[in-house]
């Protein structure tokens, strides 16, 4: 997608506070903060949301998930971390571009919203 902000982020068109970044993802700091540690990340391949994935994301999803605990702990997140992927409207996605956010650095509240 030409225009989508996270694409250009991910792919190193926009400068961005990068944290880990490999052939599949991005993991950059976000912009707007709502925890001392708060990280996106986002597939380099556009897709939009979770409800866009199908069987050919699987290895990807899975690559996601398990670099999530890399990157809390290079960050320094041992007492633990949030992840948060919004989806859709009610979902309160801003960004149509599938990213996960990795919350830390402060004990977490529940309910979320």
């Amino acid at each position: 997608m030409g225009d989508c902000i996270f694409c250009k982020l991910a792919n190193g068109e926009i400068p961005t506070d990068m944290v880990y970044e490999d052939d599949k993802i991005a993991v950059f700091r976000d912009a707007s903060p709502q925890a001392p540690v708060h990280m996106l990340m986002v597939p380099k391949a556009h897709i939009e949301s979770l409800d866009d994935l199908n069987d050919e994301h699987r290895d990807l999803m899975g690559h996601m998930m398990l670099k999530i605990k890399e990157v809390a702990a290079k960050e320094g997140l041992e007492n633990g971390y949030r992840c948060v992927i919004n989806t859709g409207e009610d979902g309160n996605q801003t960004v149509m571009h599938l990213h996960i956010h990795i919350l830390g650095g402060r004990s977490m509240q529940w309910p979320p919203g």
